[in-house]
């Protein structure tokens, strides 16, 4: 009975998604700024009465303050656990994927570009898919991330 490796069974396409999902995420809560919720000062009333009576009290201010302070304090986490999880990497993926993927340009910058301009010296395309793939593979490790193949 042979045995498969690890690596063999992972979803390389899958993985691939889920991990830019996660950069693609992380550059939202990075570079976009967060807005508090704010609590509204007036009071709104009804005459209508309510059908059924919960005898729960709200407290919407809390509950806002609540929201905010959690919030914001997951999405640090998120992006210092990207961050952390990079800078770990080797010199060439840690380049790779800041230069790529965690920048606020990275709408205006392609592959092309980081593989010919931004490496010194210039790399092939062969050996930035292979230098890529190496990081988005430790990256998804790292995120939990790893998409298995599906057994028939």
């Amino acid at each position: 009975m042979e045995r498969q490796s690890f690596l063999s069974d992972i979803d390389q396409k899958s993985t691939k998604k889920a991990v830019e999902a996660a950069l693609k995420k992380y550059r939202l809560y990075k570079y976009l700024s967060f807005d508090p919720r704010q609590a509204k000062i007036t009071t709104s009333y009804s005459d209508i009465p309510l059908s059924s009576p919960t005898n729960v009290a709200s407290d919407h201010t809390s509950t806002i303050a609540i929201h905010n302070v959690d919030d914001l304090a997951s999405r640090i986490d998120y992006c210092e656990q990207i961050e952390l999880a990079v800078k770990h990497m080797p010199r060439w993926e840690r380049f790779l994927l800041e230069e790529r993927y965690m920048t606020n340009e990275h709408d205006y910058i392609t592959d092309l570009k980081v593989y010919n301009f931004s490496f010194e010296p210039p790399i092939s395309k062969k050996a930035y898919m292979k230098i890529r793939w190496n990081a988005f593979y430790k990256l998804a490790l790292a995120m939990n991330l790893i998409v298995q193949m599906k057994s028939n």
